[in-house]
Formats: structure tokens, C-alpha cells, sequence
């Protein structure tokens, strides 16, 4: 049996088309039909994708001779490593890019959204718009919706482009010849660009109180409308700190994430199994609190220390548990 008639055979067991096999393999549908009728042979790469996908050797596909395939299985008892192509990894890296731009993009959104509420309605200098108090509250109250309707919208996007990338950080990966070196050159040429970022983002996160003091100091606590304007400039610092830091943090993530680093390591992808369900459900209800006090106590120049709180909170509860789940272990 020839690969064409075995690459036919393995494929109609798992159950899959042509669409599907090629999804896996990210190639083109086009791809599979030339492979299958022996009109074009997979390169080295494809074929040991092939091997980990169908769960037979590399032998059994190669060689005409051997008809039966014998199941590939780890010495150590754990799952096979699924090897990543050049060609993947620097797709990747590329969606990985993007959707740092986007996500980075929607945070800041979300930052800036209570910015026209306090500036129409904080400040009282809606009537020298020709507006009333209700109609400066729609379109500020529509403007806030707007900004996290658009963040929402980058966030879905970013999510389904790199959802056929999930395996990356789900799954053991074994970089094929090449790659490795590949990936540590690009993260050497970016990590300057990633402490300058993050170190910014963390400065201006931090001074972000410095015009609440300067407009006390200036105009005294009861001076509301240098008061409001300094808490929208507050926000914009976090917002622009806070995106930079995303932002530098998801690409350096990416390098990571092929050289099985850090929290990206296989360890931790096991652990990220347990935990991952557990933190959105957590964050989605950060978020939910975070809107509900906001909405009651007309507080946004204050309820966004809610975040560095609930950061906070995160780091602790989280790592406590990850500690005692690895001495169980």
C-alpha cells in the first residue's frame, strides 16, 4: 500500500474529510486531495504531523512494504509531543502579533469607557452644549456602551483568530529542526522592546494619581470640575500603562509559548487544565462587580482600584491552591 492509498485509509478511520484532515494539518484542502492521489507527497514535517494525528509511525506511512500499523506509544507513559512546522510557528507568531494589537486596543477602551460620563456629567457644563442633564446622560451613557461594545468586539475576534492555535498552549510540542532558533533570535530582538514597554506601562500606572494631587493642590477638593478632569486623565494613564503592558506581554507570550517557558511549560499546561475554568468564571465576576458598584455609586474616578484588587486576589488564591495541588501531587 502506497501513502496516497494509506493517508485515504487512515483518514476515512478517524472519520475525517478532506476539510477537516487539512484543518489539522493547516494546509489546503487542495493539499490533501494532491496527496491522496499520489500527485504530490507531503514534506518531511507534514508526514511526522500525519504520524502523531493518525497515531501510527512515521515507518508505517513511508514504507510500501508494511501494511499494518503499529500504534506509536510513549515510553513514559505520557502523550506524545505534536511537532510544530516552521511554517506554524511563524503563523503563530504573526496572529499572536495582531491579536496584541487588538486585545491591548480593547483594553484601553475599556479603561477610557467612564471618561464621557465623568466629563458631561461630572463637570456640570452640559447646559453650554444646549443640552440637558437627560440628554447629556444618553449620549455619555451611549458613548460608554459604544467604547465597550468595540472592545468586546476586538476581544471575539482575537479570540476566534487564534483559536486554531489553542493547541499550542494546551498541548505537549516538540519544535521541529529549525524552528527553536528561530523563535529564540526573534524574542532576543524583542525583549528590549519588552522592557521598555512593560517598564512604562508600569510607571504610568503608578504616577497615574500624580493630577488627583496636582489639582488639589492647585484648586483645593471642591474645585469639581479640575477635579473630574484630572480623574479623566487618571484613567487615560492607567488605560495607555495598562495596554502597553498587555500589549508586550502577549507577543513576548507568544515566544514563550513555542519554547515551552515558563508558565507555558508542560507543567504548567497541566495545571492550566485545572485552573482555566475556574479564572474566567473568577474574572467574569470582577467584571460583573466592577460595572455593578460603578453604576450605583456614579464612582468610576474610583471603582477601577477594583482591577489591582482583584489582581491581587488572583495571584493569591490562585497560587495558594497551585502550591497545595503540587505537594498533593
Amino acid at each position: 500500500m502506497i501513502l496516497a492509498d494509506k493517508i485515504i485509509d487512515l483518514r476515512k478511520k478517524n472519520g475525517w474529510s478532506q476539510e477537516e484532515l487539512a484543518e489539522k494539518l493547516d494546509v489546503s484542502r487542495q493539499s490533501i486531495s494532491k496527496w491522496e492521489s499520489a500527485q504530490s507527497v507531503p514534506d518531511m514535517g507534514r508526514i511526522v504531523k500525519l504520524s502523531q494525528l493518525f497515531g501510527v509511525s512515521t515507518d508505517y506511512l513511508l514504507k510500501d512494504e508494511l501494511e499494518r500499523p503499529e500504534p506509536v506509544e510513549s515510553q513514559t507513559g505520557e502523550s506524545a509531543a505534536r511537532p510544530v512546522t516552521m511554517e506554524e510557528a511563524n503563523s503563530f507568531l504573526a496572529v499572536r502579533e495582531e491579536n496584541a494589537k487588538r486585545v491591548s486596543l480593547g483594553v484601553l477602551l475599556c479603561v477610557l469607557c467612564p471618561i464621557p460620563v465623568l466629563l458631561l456629567l461630572g463637570t456640570g457644563k452640559y447646559a453650554a452644549l444646549g443640552l440637558n442633564e437627560a440628554r447629556a446622560a444618553a449620549i455619555s451613557c451611549s458613548l460608554l456602551f459604544l467604547m465597550v461594545g468595540a472592545a468586546v468586539a476586538l476581544f471575539v475576534v482575537s479570540g476566534l483568530r487564534g483559536r486554531r492555535f489553542a493547541w499550542l498552549r494546551e498541548e505537549p510540542i516538540d519544535t521541529l529542526y529549525g524552528v527553536d532558533g528561530m523563535v529564540k533570535e526573534r524574542k532576543e530582538r524583542f525583549h528590549p522592546s519588552f522592557v521598555l514597554q512593560l517598564t512604562l506601562g508600569i510607571v504610568l500606572c503608578v504616577l497615574c494619581v500624580l493630577p488627583v494631587f496636582v489639582a488639589l493642590f492647585a484648586f483645593g477638593e471642591d474645585a469639581e470640575a479640575p477635579m473630574v478632569a484630572a480623574s479623566a486623565v487618571l484613567l487615560a494613564m492607567i488605560g495607555v500603562g495598562v495596554m502597553l503592558i498587555v500589549r508586550s506581554s502577549m507577543v513576548m507570550g507568544g515566544y514563550r509559548v513555542l519554547l515551552e517557558e515558563g508558565g507555558y511549560s508542560r507543567g504548567e499546561k497541566e495545571q492550566s487544565k485545572f485552573f482555566g475554568p475556574f479564572a474566567g468564571v473568577y474574572w467574569l465576576a470582577v467584571t460583573a462587580v466592577f460595572l455593578l458598584v460603578s453604576f450605583l455609586t456614579g464612582r468610576w474616578d474610583l471603582s477601577w482600584i477594583i482591577w489591582p484588587v482583584a489582581a491581587l486576589g488572583h495571584a493569591i488564591v490562585f497560587g495558594v491552591v497551585r502550591a497545595m495541588r503540587r505537594k498533593e501531587q
